[in-house]
């Protein structure tokens, strides 16, 4: 009688730790907590402080791209002046000015890139301490097989993306850009044609990756639901004009956000997903910065500086796109992971 009493008491006690079972996202990392909120109860609040944040400290990055794009001006108008009264061979000219806007862009692109690795490790490590508690969450429910598929995917995906981009893509990004000084410096054919095979290698293996999880997603059917249509096209336009290489990607991708916004009840999820986004937001927008001086810098020395020169600018701002592409990419994979789970947690 005893032992019926005791197994009782421990049939009624299971349900009732399981429903009392608590989840909490882990700490976002020390970087990432001067865009943080207070308090995260909101998503929609929370992301619009996080991005205000953001910009708020984007001073000291727009003051130095300004001061590269202006040093870039007055380097390549010096060049086209040379070459246009000098007596020098102008393959000399052409080499002189390919080293010195080399000279100029190596080091702000090198902080750049390594800006690039280091969030792209932290979203990385990020992920792999936020998606075992939404996998538990989704377990505890019920979701035994969903969350065992979609947690095995995401950290799979996740692996092979941040290994492909800090051993594969990083090294082809400095491959790229010193191809792509000599190929200005030199003017060979050869070299031409390597610099345009390194680009599209690195643009294959973003995009090849990002076909292969959103594919997972539509076959798996753990993307589902409806949203406002004016709201999934604005945010797909804004995503696919800001990311290159791989936004009209991300921005077909980002529609799993908006659908699942209305069943965001998960406030780990939530914390998560403004964790991840404060880990993001600010090192993309200083590329992105960069990305967008060197673009406009190249734009204006078009009118008066010479082909090489305009040609190598181009090439750089393509690397800093490159940069955009990859840290969007890993941000997005661990978001929209993370709504996946919380789609089944209530």
């Amino acid at each position: 009688m005893r032992k019926l009493i005791i197994l009782i008491l421990l049939l009624v006690s299971i349900p009732t730790t399981c429903c009392a079972m608590e989840f909490t996202a882990p700490q976002a990392p020390v970087e990432a907590e001067k865009y943080m909120p207070e308090d995260v109860s909101s998503f929609g609040e929370d992301l619009w402080f996080v991005i205000k944040s953001a910009i708020a400290d984007l001073q000291p990055s727009i003051a130095t791209a300004a001061r590269t794009g202006l040093s870039l001006f007055a380097t390549t108008l010096l060049i086209s002046m040379v070459q246009s009264v000098s007596g020098s061979p102008q393959q000399i000219v052409r080499l002189i000015g390919a080293l010195t806007i080399g000279v100029f862009l190596i080091q702000p692109s090198n902080a750049m890139v390594q800006l690039g690795i280091t969030t792209i490790q932290q979203i990385s490590e990020y992920g792999k301490l936020l998606l075992p508690v939404m996998s538990a969450a989704l377990a505890a429910q019920g979701g035994v097989s969903a969350s065992t598929a979609l947690y095995t995917a995401t950290a799979f995906f996740n692996a092979i993306l941040t290994s492909a981009i800090t051993k594969l893509i990083v090294p082809l990004l400095y491959i790229y850009i010193v191809l792509c000084i000599a190929n200005n410096a030199i003017g060979n054919e050869i070299l031409k044609h390597f610099c345009n095979f390194v680009k599209q290698l690195m643009s294959l293996l973003l995009k090849g990756a990002l076909y292969l999880f959103s594919g997972f997603l539509t076959i798996t059917g753990v993307v589902s639901g409806a949203a406002d249509a004016s709201a999934i096209k604005a945010t797909k336009l804004i995503i696919s004009g800001s990311v290159p290489v791989v936004g009209k990607i991300l921005s077909d991708a980002s529609e799993t956000i908006l659908v699942s916004a209305g069943v965001m009840k998960s406030a780990a999820g939530v914390y998560g997903v403004v964790a991840i986004i404060a880990i993001f937001i600010g090192p993309f927008l200083q590329i992105g910065i960069q990305y967008l001086f060197l673009k406009i810098t190249a734009s204006v020395c078009g009118i008066f500086g010479t082909k090489q020169s305009v040609s190598l600018i181009q090439d750089f701002s393509g690397m800093m796109g490159f940069l955009l592409a990859a840290t969007g990419t890993i941000c997005l994979l661990l978001m929209i992971s993370t709504v996946c789970f919380m789609k089944g947690v209530t």
